[in-house]
C-alpha cells in the first residue's frame, strides 16, 4: 500500500475509521464461520483465535492464530481470520488506495491433530 494509506490506518485516520480493530473483529467471526465458508470443512469449538497487525514499510503483516482442545488443527479458521482481516483492510481503505495488494497468504506453524507438528520451512512433521 502507498505510505499515505499506511500513516492514515496507523493515526486511525482512514474514512472509514478504525481499520484495525475492525479488521480484528472481521478476522475473527470469520474464524468462527469457516465451516459456513468452505465446503466440507468441519465446524470446530474454538477456544480462541487472535487476530495481530504489525507495520512494515509499505504493508501491514497480519498473523492469526487459532486454537482448541480436540484432535483436529485449526489451520483453515487461522488462513480464514487472516484473509478476512485483510479483506477487511482493503475494504475500509480503498478510498485511499485502490492498487493495495492482499498476497502471500499462507500457514507458518500447525501444532497437534494428526499429523503432529508442522512449521514453514521444515521438511517433515513430527
Amino acid at each position: 500500500m502507498n505510505c499515505e494509506t499506511l500513516a492514515a490506518i496507523r493515526a486511525g485516520n482512514a474514512p472509514k475509521g478504525d481499520v484495525l480493530a475492525t479488521a480484528r473483529i472481521a478476522g475473527i467471526m470469520a474464524a468462527k464461520r469457516t465451516a459456513e465458508l468452505i465446503p466440507l470443512c468441519h465446524p470446530l469449538a474454538l477456544d480462541a483465535v487472535t487476530v495481530d497487525f504489525a507495520f512494515e514499510d509499505d504493508a501491514i503483516r497480519v498473523t492469526a492464530t487459532a486454537s482448541l482442545t480436540g484432535k483436529t488443527g485449526v489451520e483453515m479458521e487461522a488462513i480464514t481470520a487472516t484473509s478476512l482481516a485483510l479483506v477487511t483492510i482493503y475494504d475500509m481503505a480503498k478510498a485511499l488506495d485502490k492498487g493495495m495488494i492482499i498476497e502471500d497468504v499462507r500457514l507458518l506453524e500447525k501444532r497437534g491433530g494428526k499429523s503432529g507438528t508442522w512449521r514453514a520451512g521444515e521438511q517433515t512433521s513430527q
